[in-house]
């Protein structure tokens, strides 16, 4: 099977390539006034490109082949053949300074609304694409951005020179100049084909950039796993193997640009001036043709035929522009969106009861992984959910957070659609606390207060004292303002569990949704921060995922889950005198049984 087949990596249609060309062009309206510059500077440097060979052609044809050029006459024609070369100079630095400071501003515009998008998709989205893929987009495929629109300029440039060269070819020589004309169709059908092969060929070189950017991602995330368990080689070869596939993919756009680019265009200008120079030598042989005629059409041959060269070069950015903008756009256009509240929401959680009416909820639409779910934690209650893996335990905080849509059946909180709550006021009266507690680059201070200003340092403070917190930190020389690494990387698993703890009680949260919070801490600390926990639950409502058995004694209402469904609910006591599944699980964590 062809590598290139995959349904990411096929050619782009032209009618799609157009497509995406408007809507990058559509980037470039706010700065209007510096590509609109960029542009006159063009036409005036393919002005400037005409009138340079006129005047040497004149000075040859005047005043060299008759010996009748002074000293006056030479100077002048000197200094105006260096005023128009330093006039082109000006103009080539206007157009190249406007034009790239547009495409900056454009590309920053493309990824601001890229970087936006992405926190307005719904989970879903993050669990099927990889990160590293999504970081590729946002990096590398809007840096191509500045060179897709170079190419525009290239190709805007290129015009200009064109046109122009050929109606002053049409002036000096009609005849001739349709000769050099006649070599266009072949560049066309050489630009088409191109087009329609490279495509392919960039696309499966972004989809491979892609897959080398996950791998990379990958590899640092788990770089402490990879030592553990020394998996350096297998890493090492799947790595190599990957950028080996896209080095595959470079070398293909290499040979396709090496034989259908600049050196195409070449063969097809030597052509061209032999045609010239055959031309004129046959209208030598019956008249006589000045050498500044023939000097000043040769030079405008080639300003027909280099702007081509640099548009023909452009074109591998052209290729690569479309297919980095068709990713974006898949971004762009995603309609994965996170959860949807109502229009007119606008509830206010007040009470915090919470309850689920015959709640069903697959990840993918169509398996379910939650089945008839009812239950209700009345406020100031703690209903805690156990279960073997996968029964089906987070599924229930996913879609009571919004992170999911969930299928059928009702959520309320105080006896409201969970859909009638804004999701600012939701997010604000729920405090989660995840069994991964993820650290800010920053201190700790900005950690437990996330960057929200309207939170004191004494109310930072207050809560890291009431979750225990502060029994480290005090310990620390700059204590509250002490640096904060990747993932909090310097603290242990029970020390970042702590600060995600005083994170939510510094909220002040109606609703406490707890998933294994305690399952990275010690015997000791989770010893500590056991008070304070009961602290934290009373006069809220919690709904705690636990493993540990031992830490949910007291909750007024156990759920046991299996496969997505209820098999048992009641009160630790109640659950253990009925001897069913949550009785075994119990005997298994305290040893009484054999294993």
């Amino acid at each position: 099977m062809d590598k290139y087949q995959s349904a990411w990596s096929r050619a782009i249609p032209m009618r799609e390539q157009l497509h995406i060309m408007r809507r990058l062009l559509g980037y470039t309206k706010p700065y209007k006034k510096q590509f609109g510059g960029a542009l006159l500077a063009a036409a005036a440097l393919a002005g400037v490109n005409v009138l340079l060979p006129w005047i040497l052609q004149d000075y040859m044809d005047r005043y060299l082949t008759n010996k009748s050029a002074t000293t006056n006459i030479i100077l002048g024609f000197a200094g105006l053949y260096a005023l128009g070369t330093l006039l082109k100079a000006l103009v080539q630095f206007l157009q190249t300074f406007l034009f790239a400071m547009g495409s900056e501003r454009g590309m920053e515009d493309v990824r601001r609304e890229l970087f936006a998008k992405l926190h307005t998709l719904g989970m879903r989205y993050f669990d099927q694409t990889p990160a590293g893929s999504i970081v590729s987009r946002v990096t590398n495929d809007t840096m191509t951005m500045t060179d897709f629109w170079n190419m525009i300029l290239s190709v805007i440039v290129g015009l200009f020179s064109i046109v122009s060269s050929f109606v002053t070819m049409l002036v000096v020589n009609a005849r001739i100049a349709w000769m050099v004309a006649a070599f266009l169709p072949i560049l066309l059908l050489v630009i088409w084909y191109y087009s329609r092969y490279s495509s392919k060929v960039y696309r499966h070189m972004r989809e491979k950039l892609s897959e080398l950017n996950t791998k990379l991602n990958e590899s640092i995330e788990g770089i402490g796993i990879i030592q553990q368990f020394r998996q350096e080689n297998r890493i090492s070869r799947e790595f190599e193997a990957t950028n080996q596939e896209y080095l595959d993919t470079r070398k293909a756009m290499i040979r396709t640009n090496s034989l259908l680019l600049s050196s195409m265009i070449n063969l097809m200008y030597s052509l061209a001036v032999v045609v010239v120079l055959y031309a004129f030598g046959l209208l030598s042989l019956h008249s006589y043709v000045e050498a500044g005629v023939v000097y000043a059409f040769v030079t405008y041959t080639n300003n027909f035929f280099n702007p081509m060269t640099n548009m023909m070069d452009s074109l591998s950015f052209f290729q690569d522009g479309v297919v980095a903008g068709s990713r974006i756009f898949r971004i762009l256009d995603n309609t994965e969106y996170a959860p949807a509240q109502h229009p007119d929401a606008h509830e206010v959680v007040s009470l915090g009861k919470v309850e689920f009416r015959h709640v069903s909820f697959a990840y993918d639409g169509k398996h379910e992984i939650l089945h008839d779910i009812s239950f209700v934690a009345n406020p100031g209650e703690t209903v805690a959910l156990v279960g073997h893996t996968g029964s089906g335990k987070s599924s229930i905080i996913n879609v009571m957070m919004r992170f999911y849509e969930f299928g059928t059946g009702e959520i309320l909180i105080d006896d409201k659609d969970i859909r009638d709550y804004p999701m600012p006021e939701l997010r604000k009266k729920l405090g989660l606390v995840l069994q991964d507690s993820f650290m800010f680059y920053g201190d700790i201070a900005s950690n437990i207060r996330l960057f929200n200003e309207d939170i004191t340092d004494e109310q930072v403070e207050a809560a890291a004292k009431f979750v225990q917190a502060d029994r480290f930190i005090d310990k620390l020389p700059k204590k509250y303002h002490a640096r904060v690494i990747e993932g909090g990387a310097q603290f242990s698993s029970g020390e970042r569990q702590l600060l995600s703890f005083a994170r939510t009680v510094v909220t002040n949260p109606k609703l406490l949704v707890l998933d294994e919070a305690t399952a990275n801490i010690d015997t000791e600390t989770e010893a500590v921060i056991q008070e304070g926990l009961r602290r934290i639950r009373q006069g809220r409502t919690t709904i705690a995922i636990a493993h540990r058995l031992s830490t949910i004694k007291d909750a007024n209402l156990i759920l046991v889950l299996d496969a997505g469904r209820i098999i048992e609910r009641g009160t630790h006591d109640a659950l253990l005198a009925q001897k069913g599944r949550y009785y075994d699980m119990y005997r298994l964590q305290n040893g009484d049984v054999e294993l």
